[in-house]
C-alpha cells in the first residue's frame, strides 16, 4: 500500500489475510518524492508485492470506484490536480516512483472521494448560481472516505445491528460520516477538506462573507488567505500549539476557548448527521485524536444524550482498541476503532482486479 499524504509516504506490505508484514515511513513535506528514496526503501520489502495499492485523495465525478492506474488514468488525475494541489501531486508522484521499481506490478487507485459518490443530490449541492455549477466540477465531494469506509465496515462486525453509524475521523484533519447500510448519505468536508469541523490547523466551516470580509481588510492574496486557513487556524490559531494531547493539559482561557470550540463543532456536526440518517445506531471513533484521547470521547458524548448515546467511564481508556464503549442499557453503541485505510485500500485492490481479470 502507498500512501502519500502531505508531510509522509507511508509504505506498507499486507498479506492475504491482511496482517502487516512490512512497513516504512519516508518524510516529504520539505521536499518532491524522489525516487531514489521510494526504490531504496522498497529494497528492504520482504516479498514481492502481488499489486500496489494507492491512496488519492480525489477522484473528481469520474472515479467513483478504484480503478486500475492505465496511462489514461494516470493522465485523467493530473487533470484533477487543481481540486487538490496539496495532495495529488504527492500521489501521482508516489505512483511513478513506486512504478519505476516494480513495472510489472499492477497498481490500483482507490479514492478518498469515491465513498462519498452515494451522497444523495440534496446533500452534495452547493447553493450557487447554475451556470457556475454547469461550468464548474462544484460539489460536495468529501474526504477521508477509505478511512470512513473501513470503520462502518468494521463497526457493522462489531455490532451487528448497525444500520445508521457516524463514523468520526478525528485527527490533525478531521471529519464525520453518515453512512446507512454500508452507503455514506453525508459528510462534514466538502469541495475541500477545509469545511466541517475545527481541525488541528485548518479553520473549518467559516462564513463565507467573513473571508471575503478579512481578505478586504487584511489586503490578503487569494493565496495568503488559503494559507491562513489551512495553516494558520483551528485549534493552532485558537491557542498557539496544534497538538491535541498539549491541548488537554493545559487549563488556560485560550487553550479551554480551543477545546470548547473543538468539541461543540463535533457535537453539532454529529447532531446534524444524525438528522440525515433519521436515528442513530452506533457512533465510532477513530483516527489519532479519536483512537487515543478518552478524554475528547467523553467530552463529545456528554452533548450527546438525547440520541441514546452513552460513555461506560470504565471503558473508555486511551489504549481501547477496536471495542465498545458503551453500557448495556444505551440505545446507540459506541465504539473506538483502530484506523485501517491500508485495508479499505487491500480490499478495493482486490476486487478491482478480479473484476478486471473477469471481462471477457
Amino acid at each position: 500500500m502507498v500512501n502519500a499524504g502531505s508531510s509522509s509516504l507511508k509504505l506498507s506490505l499486507l498479506g492475504s489475510d491482511d496482517s502487516l508484514l512490512w512497513a516504512s515511513e519516508l518524510p516529504t513535506s520539505r521536499a518532491p518524492i524522489e525516487p531514489a528514496m521510494v526504490a531504496a526503501a522498497l529494497a528492504d520489502l520482504p516479498a514481492a508485492p502481488d499489486a500496489v495499492g494507492h491512496r488519492i485523495v480525489h477522484g473528481g465525478e469520474r472515479f467513483t470506484v478504484a480503478m486500475r492506474l492505465e496511462p489514461d488514468v494516470f493522465a485523467a488525475l493530473g487533470e484533477l490536480a487543481e481540486l487538490a494541489p496539496l495532495h495529488q501531486p504527492k500521489s501521482l508522484a508516489a505512483v511513478e516512483a513506486v512504478e519505476r521499481v516494480l513495472p510489472s506490478i499492477p497498481s490500483v487507485a482507490c479514492f478518498d472521494t469515491s465513498f462519498h459518490a452515494t451522497m444523495p443530490p440534496a446533500a452534495a449541492t452547493y447553493a450557487l448560481p447554475a451556470a457556475w455549477r454547469r461550468r464548474h466540477p462544484v460539489r460536495r465531494y468529501g474526504f477521508h472516505g477509505l478511512s470512513h469506509a473501513y470503520a462502518d465496515r468494521r463497526a457493522r462486525e462489531l455490532t451487528a445491528r448497525a444500520r445508521r453509524v457516524i463514523t468520526c475521523h478525528l485527527g490533525a484533519g478531521a471529519s464525520l460520516c453518515a453512512v446507512r447500510d454500508g452507503r455514506s448519505v453525508d459528510t462534514t468536508m466538502g469541495f475541500t477538506p477545509l469545511e466541517g469541523l475545527a481541525m488541528a490547523t485548518r479553520s473549518g466551516s467559516v462564513d463565507p462573507g467573513l473571508v471575503l470580509w478579512l481578505q478586504q481588510r487584511e489586503r490578503l492574496s487569494a493565496e495568503a488567505m488559503a494559507n491562513a486557513l489551512e495553516n494558520e487556524s483551528g485549534i493552532l490559531g485558537l491557542s498557539g500549539t496544534a497538538d491535541m494531547s498539549e491541548l488537554l493539559a493545559r487549563d488556560d482561557e485560550e487553550a479551554r476557548l480551543a477545546l470548547g470550540v473543538y468539541i461543540h463543532r463535533v457535537r453539532a456536526g454529529i447532531g446534524t448527521m444524525a438528522a440525515s440518517l433519521d436515528g442513530l445506531d452506533a457512533l465510532v471513533f477513530t483516527g489519532g485524536v479519536g483512537e487515543r484521547s478518552s478524554r475528547v470521547r467523553e467530552l463529545v458524548c456528554e452533548g450527546l444524550s438525547h440520541l441514546g448515546i452513552a460513555v461506560d467511564a470504565q471503558c473508555n481508556r486511551d489504549d481501547a482498541e477496536d471495542a465498545d464503549l458503551s453500557p448495556p442499557s444505551a440505545r446507540a453503541r459506541v465504539l473506538v476503532i483502530r484506523a485501517r485505510e491500508d485495508r479499505e485500500i487491500a480490499r478495493q485492490v482486490r476486487t478491482t482486479l478480479d473484476d478486471h481479470l473477469a471481462r471477457p
